[in-house]
């Protein structure tokens, strides 16, 4: 998806232009591309789980 203005990745919590939206969060597409390729027994799979838990406390909130 492409989107005119920079958002805030909720992974990287860097801005950037194109990305996914889930609820009201953004997660850009090297996160995305990142997030897909990591192995669940990898290390930086539990850091992508954490932060993608700020989803749904937006969403709860």
């Amino acid at each position: 998806m492409e989107s005119q203005e920079q958002v805030q990745c909720i992974i990287c919590s860097q801005l950037k232009r194109d990305g996914i939206h889930i609820c009201t969060s953004f997660i850009c597409t090297d996160c995305e591309s990142e997030l897909v390729r990591t192995d669940v027994l990898d290390d930086k799979y539990s850091f992508f789980i954490k932060q993608m838990r700020q989803i749904v406390l937006k969403k709860n909130a």
